[in-house]
């Protein structure tokens, strides 16, 4: 019996990118998995999470339509370049709103169903930026700090409920996002290659490999785990190797 079966799990940006994969492992491990994004596609559920009425409307017939709800991947979110004075107070707002505040939309929506679940489990996606100073990067880290955050005070207040809060924290992956980010750029294969450089393995992370650490993060097998951010990094986090590593 595969370590999901007869679980419930509910992917927010689930459509494509890390959501996508993160939807497609876990259906294959044995959940049923709802898609929920804002173009969720034939089989899934309409959600921006910028909204807190789609957002109890999707949760709501998730539950109708599978009777229940365990797992909660919180991975919609949204990107921001620059430096502090880049992005202007809208923009600051706009992105806190996805990024941060619709996550807490749709946990305040699950609980109710996640706290009648024996393997109750919420996955945030966070990202290397909540740790690292990159740059021009200051709105989206300032997000990301605020998952980090988020996500470690949601596992303490959260014991009582047998709900485990863990996050996950990609470096830079290759996903369509960044393939828009990369298509932006004036050298498209030199930005390329210098996201690749900055992290010490010397290659992006795929999203299959941050699927991955979701999955270990909502399995039931993983019950001791919560509180935890687990990066998928290729060691930016915590590395410094003198120069380029060689791969023989």
């Amino acid at each position: 019996m595969s370590e999901f079966e007869g679980l419930v799990a509910a992917v927010t940006g689930g459509a494509s990118g890390i959501g996508k994969a993160v939807a497609t492992l876990l259906a294959e491990r044995g959940a049923q998995v709802a898609v929920l994004d804002v173009n969720p596609g034939d089989e899934g559920f309409r959600c921006d999470v910028s909204s807190d009425a789609e957002v109890r409307e999707a949760i709501d017939a998730v539950v109708a339509r599978f009777g229940r709800l365990d797992i909660l991947v919180n991975n919609a979110g949204i990107g921001a370049q620059g430096d502090v004075a880049a992005n202007d107070d809208d923009e600051w707002h706009r992105v806190f709103d996805v990024n941060v505040v619709g996550m807490v939309r749709l946990a305040r929506a699950a609980l109710p169903h996640l706290k009648n679940s024996p393997s109750a489990a919420i996955v945030n996606t966070c990202s290397i930026a909540a740790w690292a100073g990159l740059p021009n990067r200051a709105l989206y880290s300032a997000t990301k700090g605020a998952v980090l955050s988020l996500t470690l005070a949601m596992a303490t207040d959260h014991l009582p409920d047998r709900i485990r809060v863990n996050c996950v924290c990609p470096g830079t992956a290759d996903t369509p996002w960044v393939g828009r980010l990369l298509d932006a750029a004036e050298d498209p294969a030199a930005e390329r290659a210098a996201l690749a450089a900055r992290q010490p393995m010397g290659r992006l992370v795929t999203a299959d490999e941050v699927a991955n650490a979701v999955a270990y993060l909502a399995s039931p097998r993983s019950a001791s785990t919560t509180g935890t951010a687990l990066a998928v990094d290729g060691g930016m986090y915590g590395l410094r190797p003198r120069g380029p590593v060689s791969h023989q």
